[in-house]
């Protein structure tokens, strides 16, 4: 892929997390200043190299999942943005040791709701403590009964694949189909483990649409993670 292809995929990516509509080359012309040929040209070869795809007759591109990992495993190589800085110091200032330690990571998730506005989730024990269904289920993506069925299984075996699966990067991030369990379920789970008095695997994290601002969640979730680690041992 050349340089100038990862940057229109970056743009896509983030176009269509903020916009929920296909992205269109005439957009795109209008950003890189080129002509709309060139944009459709470039566009032509990352679909042919499985990156982006054409829903339905839209005339517009949207990413697939093998468009979102690429991103994704291009975010570390980004520089955090003045949002992204604000966000994870709200975060972080809501987090504080001292308390009930079930409630601390209560707390934090539901800072992570307000934040991503995702589903927020932590394993607290032998338990799953989920916030913000509203979020997830509010998406466009989620209209049709089929796909809320999907996302719905997901959730209900979500808590046991925690335990038995116990990953155990700092950060995993499940896209789309990548998902071992709700494969069809549209959705991307951002996890963090960290080290807590409940349990050796401990996990913090959210559950939304394959189409979201990954730089904004991982940056959170990470952070949720490190700070939550901190507080429960202060």
């Amino acid at each position: 892929m050349t340089e100038r292809q990862i940057h229109i995929l970056r743009a896509i990516v983030e176009q269509y997390a903020e916009v929920a509509s296909p992205v269109g080359s005439s957009l795109l012309a209008k950003v890189f200043g080129v002509s709309s040929a060139t944009i459709r040209a470039e566009m032509a070869e990352l679909e042919r190299l499985g990156f982006i795809e054409q829903p339905h007759t839209s005339a517009g591109r949207v990413p697939t999942d093998k468009g979102y990992r690429f991103y994704v495993n291009k975010v570390s190589d980004l520089d955090e943005t003045p949002k992204e800085r604000r966000d994870e110091r709200a975060l972080t200032a809501r987090v504080t040791g001292g308390g009930v330690p079930e409630h601390t990571i209560k707390s934090t998730v539901d800072t992570l709701v307000e934040l991503t506005h995702n589903l927020g989730l932590a394993t607290i024990g032998d338990r799953l403590y989920m916030s913000g269904l509203s979020n997830l289920f509010g998406q466009p993506e989620f209209v049709h009964p089929g796909q809320v069925q999907e996302v719905a299984r997901l959730l209900d075996n979500l808590e046991p694949w925690l335990q038995e699966a116990a990953p155990n990067e700092p950060l995993s991030v499940y896209i789309g189909r990548e998902n071992p369990i709700g494969r069809n379920s549209g959705c991307s789970l951002i996890i963090s483990r960290f080290r807590s008095p409940f349990s050796d695997n401990s996990y913090i994290g959210v559950l939304g649409p394959t189409r979201q601002n990954y730089r904004d969640v991982m940056g959170l979730v990470g952070r949720a993670g490190k700070v939550l680690e901190e507080a429960m041992y202060e």
